[in-house]
């Protein structure tokens, strides 16, 4: 398969979804935002805490989580709407998701002069902007294009023997078809991590992995706790698994076996082709808020205590191998392959079912986590509120 049906972007990129994105650009807005996305279905939104009493690093991060969100290639159109007076500038992310040249609007609730009026406004904007948008058609564009990012959460014992393995084998056939893996989660790699740093393409590569679980580990000793106390959490013991380095063996295989061609920041733009690391924290909001805002597709999600989110504007491929949390979460689970336990389903098979979701959810297939409506997002955040 060379190409999928999907839409083609103006500045070269390729959608798998075309939604029309609400971006409020601070916590003050969000009740607007959220009231004009109920009005507007079909439109998404992504309510945050964040946007105003912030400095520096973590004002930028805001900003770049939010540009990189609207930029995101699954999203066709945005709407920004702002209070007025906060420290996010409205028509700056308005300029940056602009450059992508998708359709962008920017208003705020103060100007507009307060919620109701702000309402009725966005809603009548995002009606014409949603109208436009599904009159536009899928065209084939190329399969090399594509990104993925794998994640995992909620593990126990079944997640690194079967299903983690089983992402790695559909990893792979994605790279070899020319598309992009990245794996993120700097807090699920360590003990692990001298395995990651040997498949680098390069000594500086190996060297940034390395400089980002040192980061970590400096400010867990500079909050004075122990990484134990909150890694392997308590769902993944009670799941089987024991420690640090057990649950972080697992978590690796989910990226195959193909070299790290870089290492890249939080909401980082991800390359095309290839293997890439996110320096991103474990939390599964927040790092695949993170892997969104770098511009995946999809993310191939495995679990297997079981977990129901998923993603504003990303497809959230929910993968289990085991057999009682798929029986008993079935509406929130897309791929079984608990039986690879049971000795009925090989390595090979396993990647290669999972490979087929992606193609399908790639080409419109709705994941179970849109289905159900879920739109989870979060920023990561640096520093303290002012």
């Amino acid at each position: 398969m060379n190409t999928i049906m999907g839409y083609q972007r103006e500045n070269g990129d390729i959608g798998v979804r075309n939604h029309l994105i609400i971006i409020p650009t601070v916590i003050c807005a969000n009740h607007v935002c959220n009231r004009i996305a109920q009005m507007t279905p079909g439109a998404v939104v992504i309510p945050h805490q964040h946007g105003c009493s912030q400095i520096g690093d973590d004002k930028n991060r805001t900003f770049d989580v939010l540009a990189g969100t609207g930029k995101n290639p699954n999203v066709g159109a945005a709407i920004i709407i702002s209070l007025g007076c906060e420290v996010i500038d409205p028509t700056a992310l308005a300029d940056a998701i602009k450059a992508t040249g998708k359709p962008v609007e920017v208003f705020d609730i103060q100007s507009i002069g307060g919620s109701v009026k702000a309402i009725q406004h966005g809603a009548e904007m995002a009606k014409r902007m949603l109208t436009r948008l599904e009159q536009q058609p899928k065209v084939p564009v190329p399969m090399n294009k594509l990104k993925v990012a794998v994640k995992c959460g909620g593990s126990d014992a079944t997640s690194g023997l079967a299903s983690n393995p089983a992402l790695g084998v559909a990893a792979d056939k994605l790279i070899h078809a020319g598309g992009s893996i990245v794996i993120g989660e700097t807090t699920e790699i360590i003990g692990a991590e001298h395995i990651l740093a040997s498949r680098c393409v390069s000594t500086e590569t190996s060297d940034k992995l390395y400089d980002a679980i040192h980061r970590f580990e400096k400010e867990i000793e500079r909050m004075g706790a122990d990484m134990r106390g909150g890694n392997p959490s308590p769902g993944n013991i009670a799941g089987g698994l024991s420690t640090i380095e057990e649950k972080s063996l697992g978590c690796i295989s989910k990226c195959g076996t193909q070299p790290i061609e870089d290492v890249i920041a939080y909401a980082e733009h991800i390359p095309e082709h290839g293997l890439y690391f996110m320096d991103s924290p474990g939390n599964d909001i927040e790092c695949v808020s993170g892997m969104a805002a770098g511009g995946a597709h999809i993310v191939c999600f495995t679990t297997g205590r079981g977990t129901p989110t998923g993603s504003a504007v990303v497809p959230v491929v929910k993968i289990t191998a085991n057999k009682f949390t798929y029986s008993s979460m079935e509406d929130n689970m897309d791929v079984d392959v608990s039986d690879m336990l049971a000795g009925l389903l090989n390595l090979e098979q396993a990647g290669e079912q999972i490979w087929q979701e992606i193609c399908e959810v790639a080409e419109g297939k709705l994941t179970k986590a849109e289905i159900l409506g879920h739109q989870e997002f979060s920023i990561n955040r640096i520093g303290p509120s002012l």
